[in-house]
């Protein structure tokens, strides 16, 4: 709405100040009535379609209107030789990155058709030019022919563009509803972690109540076997709440305590290893940095999803080594799977990426996992680097961190 006030606004300088400033002769008032068409359907739009939201057709016939218009003011100046005639291009341009393929086609073939009409039928460029200037024909038809090719590789460049940019933020919120569930399930598991806690110490008096009573009432057949029922659901209440911690052997650390980067990468390897037949190699003979850092989900999902893809690719072996100095904390995850096609390691971190090869495409993803945890751990400091390993036959994924970083979790 705002480009359209903007691009009206621009004509009537345009139209006036070439009449009444550089004394050109033409007819004012017809030059100013189709301008007059854009001002109508932006009333149109603002007082009668108050909708915020255009749909496809709407949009397509509101931008065939601005190219229709602006036409008619090229045809009535000199046609394609007038130096204005680039602005035809532009709605169909726009129209790449916010129409359906086939209302921007048609658009494109309409601007394409314009283009050639008004370089054959146009009125006479306005006194004096008409008078002193002169193209020779190569010249002239070479304008058009720019003007279309033009169009036709802006149209094409704008599409590809606005379809990465649609379905990166569709991975983006994708991510960010991974990531709400994630937070609640940590939340979830915080509850479950102090509601276990704080019930075990009624469940422990009542246990030694009922062993008492088993004691007290052991010859009353029917008293005693509704104590052991009793004892029995008591022990069933305690282990229910102990499954709905994360980890009840080492209470609630991990829900709640500050983690070392050794830390991260144990809980997500026990995790891994509870569901996976893979063997799991992990080196931490050259990691001197033992600091503590702020827990973050985002950190524990990014590292998982690239753990999770070697577990995936592998052929039995996944090896994870951690590495940290005085400056640097590293992480290198390695597979010996088949590595990544060498059509897909220059798209690494892009969402929805598939190799063209055919035996590959039927075992690989769409590349969602790698962009969420490429973007989840580069939001927290880290750099990261996909390559294919020279030391293994598989991937490899180098994770860094500065150390100042990760102590400003």
């Amino acid at each position: 709405m705002h480009l359209r006030w903007i691009a009206i606004i621009g004509q009537l300088i345009t139209i006036n100040s070439v009449y009444f400033i550089f004394n050109f002769k033409f007819d004012l008032i017809l030059e100013i009535s189709p301008i007059l068409i854009g001002i109508i359907s932006n009333l149109y739009l603002i007082y009668i379609n108050k909708n915020t939201q255009l749909l496809d057709k709407e949009a397509f016939l509101f931008l065939l209107i601005d190219v229709l218009q602006l036409s008619f003011l090229i045809y009535l100046t000199g046609g394609i030789a007038n130096p204005f005639s680039i602005f035809l291009i532009i709605p169909a341009i726009f129209s790449s990155s916010n129409l359906g393929f086939k209302s921007n086609f048609l658009l494109v073939t309409i601007t394409a058709l314009i283009i050639i009409i008004i370089t054959f039928f146009h009125n006479s460029l306005p006194y004096p030019l008409n008078e002193d200037f002169n193209l020779g024909p190569h010249y002239y038809y070479s304008i058009p022919v720019s003007l279309i090719i033009a169009l036709i590789f802006l149209n094409y460049f704008a599409l590809i563009f606005g379809t990465e940019s649609r379905l990166r933020k569709e991975a983006l919120i994708k991510m960010e509803e991974i990531m709400s569930k994630e937070q609640m399930l940590v939340s979830l598991g915080a509850q479950a972690a102090a509601a276990a806690h704080s019930l075990g110490t009624p469940f422990s008096t009542i246990k030694i109540i009922s062993s008492d009573l088993l004691k007290q009432f052991k010859d009353n057949k029917v008293i005693k076997k509704d104590i052991e029922l009793l004892a029995s659901q008591i022990d069933r209440c305690s282990q229910i709440l102990k499954k709905l911690t994360l980890n009840p052997t080492v209470e609630d650390d991990f829900i709640d305590g500050n983690l070392t980067m050794t830390n991260y990468v144990d809980e997500i390897i026990k995790s891994f290893e509870e569901i996976s037949k893979k063997e799991f190699f992990i080196n931490y003979d050259q990691n001197s940095n033992l600091f503590n850092i702020n827990k973050s989900i985002e950190i524990i999902y990014g590292l998982r999803n690239f753990i999770g893809n070697a577990n995936k690719f592998s052929r039995n072996k996944i090896f994870i080594t951690i590495k940290s100095d005085n400056e640097f904390t590293e992480i290198i995850i390695e597979d010996d799977g088949e590595g990544y096609p060498k059509d897909v390691l220059s798209k690494i971190g892009e969402p929805y990426i598939k190799s063209d090869k055919s035996f590959i495409k039927a075992n690989t993803g769409l590349g969602l996992g790698v962009f969420i945890g490429k973007t989840l751990l580069e939001k927290n400091y880290a750099s990261i680097l996909c390559k294919n390993s020279e030391t293994r036959t598989g991937a490899e994924v180098n994770i860094k961190w500065r150390n100042k970083d990760l102590l400003k979790l």
